[in-house]
C-alpha cells in the first residue's frame, strides 16, 4: 500500500513538472511574438511627444511624408529635419490614435495630431525589415 502511494506522488510530481515547463515555453512564444508591434508603440509616443529625434529611429532608409505643403519620399536624415521643423512650428501638443490595424506584413495607424495650428488627421504605415517594425510613410492632412 505505502508503494503505490509514493509511486502516485512520483507521478503527480511528473505531471506538475511537465505542466509547469508547458506553460513557461507558452509565455515565452506569446511574449515573443508581440514583441514586434513594440516599435509602433515608440512611434505613437514620439508623436505623441513632438520628437522627431525619436520617431526617426524607428524610420526606414527611405520614408513618404505628405504634409499640407509637400509631399515626397526622403531619407532617414532628411526625415528627421522636416519633421522637427513641422513639429516645432505647430507646437504638438497631443496625438491619439484612431484605428490600428496590418495588412499583410505591414502595420498601419490613423490618428489625430493636435497642435496649436490645428488638428492634423495622421496616417503611419510600417513595414517589418530585418524583424524591426519600420516607418514606410506618414501623411498628415490639415482636418
Amino acid at each position: 500500500m505505502a508503494y503505490f502511494s509514493l509511486l502516485g506522488r512520483r507521478i503527480n510530481l511528473f505531471n506538475m513538472k511537465k505542466i509547469f515547463t508547458l506553460a513557461c515555453a507558452a509565455l515565452f512564444l506569446i511574449t515573443t511574438a508581440f514583441q514586434s508591434a513594440s516599435g509602433f508603440d515608440e512611434v505613437v509616443n514620439a508623436l505623441r511627444n513632438g520628437n522627431a529625434t525619436e520617431l526617426s529611429k524607428y524610420v526606414d532608409n527611405n520614408v513618404e511624408l505628405s504634409m499640407p505643403s509637400k509631399t515626397d519620399n526622403y531619407s532617414r536624415q532628411q526625415a528627421a529635419v522636416i519633421l522637427q521643423d513641422f513639429f516645432s512650428n505647430n507646437g504638438v501638443k497631443d496625438f491619439e490614435i484612431k484605428h490600428k490595424g496590418d495588412n499583410g506584413g505591414s502595420q498601419f495607424g490613423i490618428g489625430t495630431l493636435v497642435t496649436r495650428a490645428g488638428s492634423y488627421r495622421t496616417t503611419i504605415v510600417m513595414t517589418e525589415k530585418n524583424g524591426k517594425l519600420l516607418v514606410k510613410g506618414i501623411r498628415f492632412q490639415q482636418m
